[in-house]
């Protein structure tokens, strides 16, 4: 993790490894003199115009006393958003780790002169820095040399005052990402329920988060049969892992539930692929992160987090279509297919969450459909709520921290392809037609009266190459998305 600072810096006679000027291609954006002038130099040369993409590097220049000077194109001014600093602030951290600097000053564009909030233009450029530099190595024989330890944002005096608390809270949030994204990364034979709840236990205890883990025994008692179903197949045996956080003067209790099938072959429907379901516990890993993040950052609201843990293998003890189970809430499931199980645990931990917990809002985060990833694709969530105002603040959330999410509809119509002629409900619909429609009308099911909202992350959760501040592997969406809706909630 980066070590963060935001403070003045004097160009002349401060030395840096590196310094990056951020460049528009049609606009001044730099407020420093000493900044402009240097741009207006930079641009005189025809290889270099601010476009966007566009790099250019000085060295041992008079005119700074940083060693190097980074020039990076940002494209034209009018089409630049909170999401583009964070992404050049990615490049310019990437640049300066492939010339070796163990420091990187970067200085801070105008807010002003972009008509954004100065806090949330220095926290994205954190954020950017911050999340580019992710490795996960821990199986590497010899991992990769990486010399970049520290970035310093350079802002006016006045701003380094007015925003002294915004490094401890951005690190305290990519440092909650980085878990979420260790934890889907690792493999899933490291991972399997049991040690799963207790890496997720080490981390909220560090943090100061209350934690209860809820055994098979336990679960039983509960007449958590659903949960329970899922993990019949395999050795490791399931888990109900729960965080809480109840800070003096809270208002609002928000409880976030996260699937976690630490791995999912599909049980004895079984799956044709299967190598990145070491992932299909992302929910659990975003609501974790979440509610650690809450804590390091101070968020004045109370905070339980729900994780159902449970791994889905074939086996002779496995759950089978056909076979009926009677969940928490006490409806009964007919199980037509046992690879559409990450409803199956969360119906357990949403009924059991908001009976014991009555909370004022309650989010479920879950890599649920492949549906949802064929209507949106990888760069969004579905979100499902009736409850208008807690949708429409997921989706500010998600234009804020560009986890983007897209509201998708709740047919009341639609439930009838959920009726069981054996049982209550059926955990699938009798067609293929609107899979995540209906997997989340089925969850609807047990939420009772609570304000609820439902976020199927199939698509953005795990990814196959790099993106501006992902690696290949998880990507830990949905902790920061949980950590901006939590903090406007407690508004």
């Amino acid at each position: 993790m980066l070590s963060l600072e935001i403070r003045p810096l004097d160009l002349k006679k401060d030395p840096v490894a590196a310094l990056c000027v951020m460049v528009a291609e049609d606009k001044a954006v730099q407020a420093h003199r000493t900044l402009t002038a240097l741009v207006k130099k930079a641009m005189e040369p025809a290889e270099f115009s601010g476009k966007i993409g566009e790099i250019m590097v000085w060295r041992d220049r008079t005119e700074v006393a940083a060693r190097r000077v980074i020039f990076l194109g940002m494209g034209r001014a009018e089409k630049l958003t909170l999401e583009s600093f964070r992404k050049g602030a990615a490049r310019a951290a990437a640049r300066a780790a492939a010339l070796k600097c163990e420091h990187l000053a970067l200085a801070a564009p105008s807010a002003s002169a972009m008509g954004f909030e100065t806090a949330d233009l220095l926290q994205a450029l954190m954020e950017g820095a911050c999340l580019g530099s992710y490795r996960f190595e821990a199986y590497k024989s010899e991992p990769a040399e990486y010399t970049l330890s520290r970035l310093i944002v350079r802002v006016t005096g006045a701003e380094a005052a007015a925003h002294a608390r915004l490094p401890e809270t951005v690190t305290g949030l990519c440092g909650a990402v980085a878990l979420a994204r260790d934890w889907i990364n690792t493999p899933s034979l490291d991972k399997r329920p049991p040690e799963f709840s207790i890496r997720l236990s080490a981390a909220a205890r560090s943090a100061g988060l209350d934690v209860e883990i809820l055994e098979k025994e336990a679960l039983a008692e509960k007449k958590m049969e659903s949960l329970l179903s899922v993990g019949r197949g395999s050795a490791a045996e399931p888990r109900l892992v729960i965080f809480s956080r109840r800070p003096a003067g809270a208002k609002k209790h928000i409880v976030l539930v996260g699937k976690g099938v630490t791995f999912d072959s599909g049980g004895l429907n079984l799956k044709r692929e299967m190598a990145a379901m070491k992932s299909d516990m992302a929910g659990a890993a975003a609501v974790a992160g979440a509610a650690i993040a809450a804590a390091h950052t101070g968020l004045p609201c109370d905070v339980t987090a729900v994780m159902p843990l449970a791994e889905n293998m074939p086996s002779g003890d496995a759950v089978r279509p056909g076979d009926v189970v009677r969940t928490y809430g006490g409806k009964t499931v007919e199980i037509l297919n046992t690879d559409a199980e990450g409803r199956l645990i969360l119906i357990d931990a949403l009924s059991y969450a908001a009976r014991r917990f009555s909370p004022d809002i309650m989010v479920d985060m879950a890599t649920l459909t492949g549906a949802c990833a064929v209507a949106l694709g990888n760069g969004y969530a579905g979100v499902f709520s009736r409850h208008e105002e807690l949708r429409e603040a997921i989706l500010a959330a998600g234009r804020h921290t560009h986890e983007r999410c897209w509201p998708l509809p709740l047919p009341g119509d639609y439930a009838e392809e959920l009726k069981s002629d054996v049982a209550d409900l059926r955990n699938i619909g009798k067609n293929r037609w609107g899979g995540a429609i209906m997997a989340a009308l089925f969850l609807k099911e047990f939420t009772g009266e609570t304000p609820w909202a439902h976020i199927d992350m199939a698509g953005p959760a795990f990814s196959g190459k790099s993106g501006a501040y992902t690696a290949p592997g998880g990507t830990g969406f949905g902790v920061r998305l949980l950590w901006d809706l939590m903090r406007r909630m407690a508004e």
